[in-house]
């Protein structure tokens, strides 16, 4: 059964399981709690076991399971259900489920494969003009440029983004006032970099490579273990720069949304 929690803690969320699909529940969670209706929390349960938790965060879902926890044929079949009633635009959960969830979501949703990259570093931070503390404008101004999605909800994009940054749940960096990336959480030593766009003027001069080399090395400095998902196809690329590939998964996104 699934049922939405109106109290939750991070002692619960600890029990997770240890991956990405945990750490962006813990974000959601930490900066939220269950206080918005934008932000809630789902629990996964069978009777008197507790199986898992989901969070649905404006138009995405995550998926984590408790620790030591596989989720059965049944509680897949109610979490798809689950899926396809609540429609999200994407639903993130670990890979072992991806056959079973793409099948039974199949006539909403398509799978879309990504690669997780883990970077490896030289302890050599490059010396450049990083903007560390940007204003969070001028990083939009660029994202706007390179992604549709962002540029139509500038609004829910600044409001967010300035609510984590505050709490030290995020943090975007500006190289040369035309390349930008953004640390979308830091959670259990792990920093996920994600939002990394540059003005199109300025494309194909290495500004992107140069500022993810220049952020891994030195989170990586700080005690970090940094990571990012992309397209399987862009594996050279970002091996180029420093990072490996350590995972596949897929990612559920919804063919059709509303006009």
């Amino acid at each position: 059964m699934i049922y939405q929690l109106s109290q939750l803690s991070l002692q619960t969320l600890e029990k997770l399981t240890p991956n990405n699909y945990t750490r962006r529940i813990k974000s959601h969670f930490l900066a939220y709690n269950t206080k918005y209706e934008f932000c809630r929390f789902f629990a996964v349960d069978d009777y008197d076991e507790h199986l898992g938790i989901i969070c649905v965060f404006n138009s995405s879902m995550m998926v984590s399971s408790f620790d030591g926890i596989t989720f059965d044929e049944d509680t897949l079949s109610e979490i798809a259900s689950f899926i396809v009633m609540n429609k999200p635009f994407s639903v993130e959960f670990p890979v072992q489920y991806a056959s079973a969830l793409e099948r039974m979501c199949q006539i909403e949703y398509v799978g879309d494969k990504r690669t997780e990259f883990a970077f490896a570093a030289k302890s050599e931070i490059p010396e450049l003009d990083v903007q560390e503390l940007p204003k969070l404008d001028d990083v939009f101004a660029i994202l706007a440029e390179c992604f549709p999605a962002i540029k139509n909800n500038h609004g829910l994009w600044l409001t967010d983004t300035s609510h984590r940054v505050r709490r030290g749940l995020a943090q975007s960096f500006i190289l040369d006032g035309c390349t930008t990336a953004t640390v979308q959480y830091i959670i259990d030593r792990v920093a996920l970099i994600g939002h990394v766009g540059t003005l199109p003027a300025e494309r194909g001069k290495h500004h992107a490579r140069k500022l993810l080399y220049w952020i891994g090395e030195k989170l990586a400095a700080d005690g970090f273990d940094v990571r990012l998902f992309a397209r399987p196809h862009r594996v050279s690329y970002y091996e180029e720069i420093g990072f490996q590939k350590c995972g596949l998964d897929i990612v559920l996104e919804r063919k059709y949304t509303d006009m």
